[in-house]
């Protein structure tokens, strides 16, 4: 595995060793001793998977401390743009972006750190994405971002007719006006 950096301390991408050949390819999708190898120590405890279809935006969500929730996110079907925003207040990267574009193809994976909103965007004509998390689901500390706050300026590589975004991720508030404790 290797491991690439990203410039906002914490958030990392990952991609395996693949082993391929006339019959296909193999690769650890996760081994715990060789994130461990590389300072990535985290006990996941849920599993989340997802199937959307082009042009769907997904996020930008995070949960409030004390239920924050680190990812380690994948693609096993199609392709995405990953997008995080840094909710930190204390780093230098706070109020910033960083998009990273994953496929099944590529195998790579972003681990998330707790303290970033998270969304992605479906570029193939459908993306099957799965994703760990170090706690569990919590409705009362779920929170978001507007995925189109003009402040975050994310290009989503969508064209606006193509978006499609849920009721309730349209009316999350801006980054001017979110609750983040971090």
């Amino acid at each position: 595995m290797k491991v690439e950096t990203t410039g906002f301390e914490g958030l990392v991408v990952l991609i395996p060793s693949v082993f391929a050949d006339e019959r296909g390819y193999f690769f650890e999708s996760y081994n715990r001793e060789s994130q461990l190898k590389v300072g990535l120590d985290y006990h996941w405890v849920q599993d989340n998977q997802s199937h959307s279809k082009h042009g769907v935006i997904r996020g930008l969500h995070f949960q409030k401390a004390p239920f924050a929730q680190t990812k380690l996110l994948r693609v096993l079907q199609g392709e995405i743009l990953d997008v995080v925003v840094d909710l930190r207040k204390g780093q230098p990267t706070f109020g910033k972006s960083f998009s990273v574009v994953l496929t099944a193809e590529n195998k790579k994976q972003l681990l998330i750190p707790k303290g970033f909103a998270h969304g992605f965007s479906v570029l193939s004509a459908s993306a099957d994405v799965m994703y760990k998390c170090d706690a569990l689901y919590n409705k009362q500390s779920e929170s978001g971002l507007l995925f189109n706050d003009p402040l975050l300026n994310i290009d989503w590589q969508l064209s606006p007719e193509e978006i499609v975004v849920s009721d309730k991720d349209l009316v999350l508030p801006t980054f001017d006006n979110i609750d983040a404790n971090f």
